[in-house]
Order: structure tokens, then C-alpha cells, then sequence
């Protein structure tokens, strides 16, 4: 675990909106950590240092609860529509060495060949990893790919420990070429294939009066 997750906890025993907003108001964040088969506990969390933290997916946090440690993950976060406040936040009770079940984000990097696009089809997959070792991201590299190359889950490169949940076959980037280009590109053949023709069409004439005289 790094310094930055650890995180300062408060229980909190008054429940309700009303009760919540007051809390927000302070600068905190109401959550709930459940688990295990533990009684949900309610607690009160740092409002900025932790809106800085789940900024990044599968966020552990360590919890100084009451002078006890205690893993949580970020599970579900509840925001305002409108205007994006925190209002709550789902934390996971985890050990140490225990395997979990989480998406883990997709990043593509590089280039495909030139004139085509890299399609991501699915922007994250379900992996199991220790808890303590979820990785931010799955680098995807799709330098220099050509035009009808399809990457599944199976061609994934994982981080070491990290087994894959999802259906090995499911797609993940597609390359291909943008159907502008491919209008464009049709629309140029027919110009060539219009301007052959009628190429053809006076040479014929030509030929024809050629006889005639």
C-alpha cells in the first residue's frame, strides 16, 4: 500500500439526507464499509484527499479507523447529476493477499497503419488480482496494426498475478479504415472508372470516323 491511500476515518452514528448534507457541508464524504460478513459500518471520510483518490478506478483505500487498519475498496461511488458532488461512497472490506473480481480499464497507445483507426470495443476488462495489487490500467499497443486486425481478451497482455474473467473472445480493439475514407475512396474509382469510360467512348468515335473517311 502507498502513503497517499491512507485515509483518516470517522464512525458516524446519524444517518439521513439531512444529516449527510451537513456532514458534505464540512467537507466530508459519508460511506458505508461492508463486507465479510460484517455489519455495515457508516463512517465519515476526508472529502478532498479522497475525491483526489478515486479519481483512479479500483482505488484501495487504507482506513485509520479508531487506531485500526482496515482495506476497503471502492466499490460504488454516488455523485450529484448535476453538479458532480460526492454524496456517497460503497467501500469493500479486503485482506491482504484475497483475490477479487474487478474491471480494470484499457489504455490503447501507438499508431495503427496509415488511413485506419483503432476501434476499442470495450474500454475495460474483468480480471481477478489481489486486492492489494489491482493494476490502473491494461496497456493495449496498436502500432503499426493493418486494416482488419481484431484483438480479443486472449491477446491481452496481464500484469503478473492477474488471471482473465472475461470471455477470452471477447473484442476488444477492431482496426479499420474510417468509412469516409472508404467513401472517398469509392467515389475516387468511380471518377477513374467514369473518365476511363469515356476515354473509351471517343476512341471508339475517333476509330469510327477514321473508317468512314
Amino acid at each position: 500500500m502507498s502513503e497517499d491511500t491512507k485515509v483518516q476515518a470517522e464512525l458516524r452514528e446519524n444517518f439521513g439526507k439531512g444529516f449527510a448534507r451537513r456532514l458534505r457541508a464540512t467537507g466530508k464524504i459519508p460511506a458505508v464499509i461492508y463486507g465479510h460478513g460484517t455489519s455495515p459500518v457508516h463512517v465519515a471520510l476526508p472529502g478532498h484527499q479522497v475525491a483526489l483518490l478515486i479519481r483512479r478506478a479500483n482505488v484501495v483505500l487504507e482506513l485509520d479507523l479508531d487506531g485500526k487498519e482496515q482495506l476497503t475498496l471502492v466499490k460504488d461511488v454516488q455523485k450529484d447529476p448535476v453538479h458532480q458532488i460526492i454524496e456517497h461512497i460503497d467501500l469493500l472490506v479486503v485482506k491482504k493477499g484475497e483475490k477479487i473480481q474487478v474491471d480494470v480499464p484499457i489504455l490503447v497507445e501507438g499508431e495503427p497503419a496509415p488511413g485506419t483507426i483503432a476501434n476499442l470495443d470495450a474500454v475495460s476488462i474483468a480480471l481477478e488480482v489481489e486486492a492489494t495489487h489491482i493494476p490502473e490500467h491494461i496497456l493495449l499497443d496498436v502500432e503499426g496494426l493493418e486494416d482488419g486486425t481484431h484483438i480479443t481478451a486472449a491477446d491481452l497482455s496481464l500484469p503478473r498475478g492477474a488471471t482473465l474473467v472475461a470471455d477470452p473472445e471477447t473484442l476488444i480493439v477492431a482496426i479499420s479504415v474510417p468509412s469516409a475514407a472508404l467513401a472517398a475512396e469509392a467515389e475516387i474509382a468511380e471518377t477513374d472508372a467514369a473518365v476511363a469510360a469515356g476515354q473509351s467512348e471517343e476512341s471508339s468515335e475517333e476509330a469510327g470516323e477514321a473508317a468512314a473517311e
